[in-house]
Formats: C-alpha cells, structure tokens, sequence
C-alpha cells in the first residue's frame, strides 16, 4: 500500500492498462484489459472520469472511502492521490476511465472555465451515483469520443472531442443536482450538524484562538471536502457556505451588541476578527449600519 504508482502522462496509464494510446493527451480506458493488480496508491497528472462498474477494489482519497456502488462516477483532478483499499488481494478492475491531460483543453473554453466542475474537488464520500440511463449517457458520451481518437486526426478532431468532455461534464452537473435532492434527508443533516458546529463555535473560546470560522474549516470538521460542502449549502440553502457563515455571524453579533457591558471592540474580539474596524465594515455592509449605530437605534 505504500508503493505509490505516478501517472504522470496517459501513455502511462494506458500502459498500466494495456490500452492502446491514440492520442498523447486524451483516451478512453476499458479497465477491463487491464491486468489483475494488487492495491496502491496512484498519483494522476491529469483529469480522470472513473465509471465504476462494479465495486472491486474500494478507491480512497486520503482516509476517505469514497461513497460509491455499481454505477458510479468518481472524479479525480491533476495532481490528486488515489489509493485502492483491497487488503492486499489482488483484484480485476471493471468499468472506463475517461483521461484528459489539462494541455489539451488549453485554449478551449472548457480550460477557462474547468474551474466552475466543483466536483473535480470532492474528496471522500462524495461520488456520483448514476441510475442507468444516466450511465447510458455517459457511455454514450465515452463512445464519440473513443469514435473521435479512431478516426483519422483532422481539423475537427480536437473541437469535437473537447466538446463530447463539456458535455459530459455538463450532465454530471445535471446528475449530481438530482443526487443533491434525491439525498435530502442526508443534506439535511449536514445542514443541521453545520449549524450545530456554527453555535458550538461560538459559544466556544476558538474565535479567539482560531479566528473566524472558514469554509474550509467548516467542512474538515463535517468530514466533507470543501467544494461538495459548498455546493450542498448553495443547492440546500440558496446562498453560498461562506453567506451562510457571516449571517450567523452577524446574527451572534446583534445579541452581543445589546450586551451594554461589553465594547464594540470586544465585540469584535470575541467573534474572531483581528481588527474592530474590519467587524465594523462588516456589520455595515450586512446590516447597513455600523454597530455603534445599531446599538443607538436599538438602545432609543
């Protein structure tokens, strides 16, 4: 489990898989021609699209398990670690991989915008469940481009390819919106754990050791990564993690404003901001009145 496997160009991973390389920056891999293959860990230097088939050989993401059945889709970014959780027993693995090298987006406008596929960023229990004719789709999707890297490379080769990965990735959105409302009881318990993490960190003396509580914080407490936990918060809630902090924020700030024993710095210090002046600009920006004035407004 130690011995760490790099993938650092898809030649590589086709290689690792007895597939054949069409094309330097981009292939379809049929996980079935690969080798039966003890567990490791793997780093991938480029984007990946697992469509797991069957659930042989669990892929972990640091000590996360990722959440995953027959059917599922695990996304993986440049530069990330897998590792495979067999207890050393040699397995086959099942199911595609599609394999992208950030080279070859550049210039596309799917590599502007690669950023807006949070899910490139989930980490652990977190993969994309797909019913069967979503599964169609994206096998269809697998299919054109596969079609694309065996037809002869020509001036519409790369256009067409690139715009079967947006695609793709496109329904995955569409897929992973349906899979943030078929698993609302789930959400909603976060959302309640989230809220109970908000009050317990205030009440708490960790704004004063910590400082304001993060997005990032957040979600590593809740066992989340942080860009599923925001999107979940955004799909839940309608406004972003970081929104949902500051108006809890803003409302534990009201209720000590009306503490007349206690300064407007204190305040402030008591919330986790460094400088008054910075909890000042805040409140106004929220409230649209600095706390000086609400508390006037409110002690009149």
């Amino acid at each position: 489990m130690d011995n760490l496997r790099r993938f650092e160009t898809i030649r590589d991973y086709n290689l690792f898989n007895n597939n054949e390389t069409l094309h330097p920056l981009v292939s379809v891999v049929d996980l079935s021609k690969a080798s039966p293959r003890q567990a490791s860990s793997m780093y991938f230097g480029f984007y990946t699209v697992f469509l797991k088939e069957v659930k042989c050989g669990d892929l972990r993401y640091g000590r996360h398990t990722y959440d995953y059945q027959e059917g599922t889709l695990v996304f993986i970014a440049p530069g990330q670690v897998i590792s495979v959780d067999n207890s050393g027993e040699v397995y086959q693995p099942k199911g595609y991989a599609l394999i992208f090298h950030p080279d070859f987006i550049h210039g596309a406008a799917l590599g502007r915008h690669i950023q807006d596929y949070t899910f490139f960023g989930y980490q652990s229990n977190e993969a994309l469940h797909v019913s069967e004719r979503e599964r169609k789709l994206v096998l269809d999707c697998f299919s054109k481009i596969e079609y694309e890297l065996e037809h002869a490379i020509d001036k519409h080769s790369k256009q067409l390819i690139v715009s079967n990965i947006e695609m793709l990735l496109n329904y995955c959105l569409r897929f992973y919106d349906r899979q943030f409302i078929t698993r609302d009881n789930v959400n909603k318990g976060i959302l309640e754990k989230f809220e109970a993490l908000l009050n317990s960190y205030f009440s708490s003396d960790k704004p004063q050791e910590i400082g304001l509580p993060s997005v990032a914080y957040c979600a590593r407490e809740l066992n989340l990564s942080a860009n599923y936990f925001g999107d979940l918060v955004k799909k839940e809630t309608g406004v972003s993690a970081q929104e949902y902090i500051q108006q809890k924020l803003i409302d534990v700030a009201k209720e000590r404003l009306f503490d007349p024993a206690k300064s407007v710095s204190e305040v402030a210090y008591g919330l986790g901001f460094k400088y008054p002046q910075h909890f000042s600009r805040v409140f106004k920006q929220r409230v649209g009145y600095t706390p000086n004035e609400y508390r006037r407004l409110n002690f009149n």
